[in-house]
């Protein structure tokens, strides 16, 4: 995020340079977390027009302070709907991405069972304890030993003495090490998402900065105003 894309009127917490930002972004995710920049851009660029509205109506000699903050809220009005419709779209297009990532780390793993030496090694983990099993897994996992590990996870969990939950999070575990970069970008499109869950509702507030009024108190003036013009209006007799 460089000084001269920033503006002081608005909290940093909205900017788009933020997604570019994480820990494991590269150039090559751009496309992944596109809409979700994008949203942000149009959040604080729609502040920054807001805000730069709000500074010449207050200016404006035709209008009074309160004229000047109804106006201002009208346009507030319309920043706040695009950028929540923008952050909605792009949070809902990551969690499709996000779900279709989590099922390609949760696949079955294709055991080699025409290895005689399968059924042994199911029966070793099997006899081992609760701890030395998920030990064991672990470490052939982390080895790279696809033998044994698709031996015990490529079969059904109680032949290695294995709880269901046990052996998918195992699964997840194996289908991460054998794919890094499915487990990296998953892991970008999950912070860019907790990004959107963060921040985006910081726009309504923002929003109330640069009009300087809370939006019941418009509404009351906006009332005001209603009933001073009807007053103007000149009835049959």
């Amino acid at each position: 995020m460089s000084d001269q894309d920033t503006d002081h009127r608005i909290t940093p917490s909205l900017h788009p340079g933020l997604v570019r930002a994480l820990e494991s972004f590269t150039e090559d995710d751009a496309s992944f977390i596109g809409q979700a920049e994008t949203a942000f851009s149009t959040a604080f660029e729609g502040l920054r027009q807001l805000h730069n509205a709000s500074e010449k109506g207050r200016k404006n000699p035709s209008w009074t302070e309160a004229e000047a903050v109804i106006q201002t809220q009208v346009m507030a009005d319309k920043v706040i709907e695009r950028a929540t419709r923008a952050f909605d779209s792009a949070g809902a297009n990551l969690d499709k991405t996000i779900a279709a990532y989590e099922a390609q780390l949760s696949q079955p793993v294709e055991s080699q069972a025409a290895h005689a030496v399968s059924a042994e090694i199911r029966a070793h983990v099997k006899g081992l304890s609760t701890g030395e099993r998920l030990q064991f897994i672990q470490n052939v996992i982390a080895k790279g030993d696809h033998v044994s590990a698709s031996a015990v996870l490529g079969a059904p969990a109680y032949l290695s003495g294995l709880e269901e939950e046990t052996a998918t999070a195992m699964t997840r575990h194996y289908q991460a090490k054998a794919s890094p970069e499915v487990a990296r970008r998953l892991d970008l499109l999950k912070a860019t998402r907790a990004l959107i869950d963060d921040h985006a509702g910081k726009i309504f507030k923002e929003a109330e900065k640069a009009v300087g009024m809370h939006p019941t108190r418009v509404a009351q003036l906006r009332a005001a105003k209603s009933e001073a013009e009807r007053a103007f209006i000149l009835k049959d007799a």
